[in-house]
C-alpha cells in the first residue's frame, strides 16, 4: 500500500519560514514525478513544485519561485517544500502527491497517490 504522509505545517507570521515534509513508502518511487500542490480556502488546488526522484530536475511555479525550494533525501524516502518569506496567500492546505508519468504533470489529475495534507496559516 502506497501511503504518503505530510508534515511541518502550522502558523507562522508574514515573512517566517517553515519546512514541509512528505514521508513516503510502499513502493519504489524511482523515475516519479513528486509534487506539492496546494488548495487554499475557496480556491482549486494548484500546483506549487515538482522533482524528479531519480535526477537533479525541479520546476517552481511563478508564484513561488525565489522562495520555495522542493528537495528529497532518497535515504529517508521524504519530499520537502522548504518555504522562506511567507505571504499570507500561502496560507492553504499543502499536499504531496506522485506521479508515475514519463513527463511533468502540473494537472491534479496527472497525479497517482496523494498525502493527507498538512495546514500552513499565514498572519499579516
Amino acid at each position: 500500500q502506497v501511503v504518503l504522509v505530510e508534515s511541518g505545517g502550522g502558523l507562522v507570521q508574514a515573512g517566517g519560514s517553515l519546512r514541509l515534509s512528505c514521508t513516503v513508502s510502499g513502493r519504489s518511487f524511482s523515475n516519479y514525478y513528486m509534487a506539492w500542490f496546494r488548495r487554499a480556502p475557496g480556491k482549486e488546488r494548484e500546483f506549487v513544485a515538482a522533482l524528479k526522484w531519480d535526477g537533479d530536475y525541479t520546476f517552481h511555479a511563478d508564484s513561488v519561485k525565489g522562495r520555495f525550494t522542493i528537495s528529497r533525501d532518497n535515504a529517508k524516502n521524504t519530499l520537502f517544500l522548504q518555504m522562506n518569506s511567507l505571504k499570507p496567500e500561502d496560507t492553504a492546505v499543502y499536499y504531496c502527491a506522485a506521479a508515475s508519468s514519463l513527463t511533468l504533470g502540473l494537472q491534479r489529475s496527472s497525479y497517482d497517490y496523494w498525502g493527507q495534507g498538512t495546514q500552513v496559516t499565514v498572519s499579516s
